[in-house]
């Protein structure tokens, strides 16, 4: 959602998506596509400047690899046995762990 200010001082914010266009006559008016016309104070450089800067922050939130904590799984910890395996020899050894899916490479 984008910020702009109505004639009257309100701040009103508006869905970017949903404006079909902006004109500069006097004032400033944006036409959403379902119809309603605003009058704003905003001049249409800062609205669509506003736009930009929101569509960019969604597309860096998009493509971005980080992985937040509570949503990210421990792949050591899921695959991770704890257990010692005896080998022929009779020395403790662990496993060779190796992921069930190629994805978890």
């Amino acid at each position: 959602m984008i910020v702009v200010t109505r004639l009257d001082k309100q701040r009103m914010y508006l869905n970017p998506d949903h404006i079909i266009c902006i004109e500069e006559t006097p004032d400033t008016v944006v036409t959403l596509f379902n119809g309603n016309r605003y009058i704003v104070i905003d001049r249409a450089n800062a609205i669509i400047d506003r736009v930009i800067a929101f569509r960019a922050k969604i597309s860096r939130r998009a493509s971005s690899r980080s992985v937040k904590k509570y949503l990210g799984r421990s792949k050591f910890s899921q695959f991770h046995c704890d257990r010692h395996l005896q080998d022929d020899t009779g020395t403790h050894g662990t496993h060779n762990q190796t992921p069930f899916h190629s994805r978890d490479y």
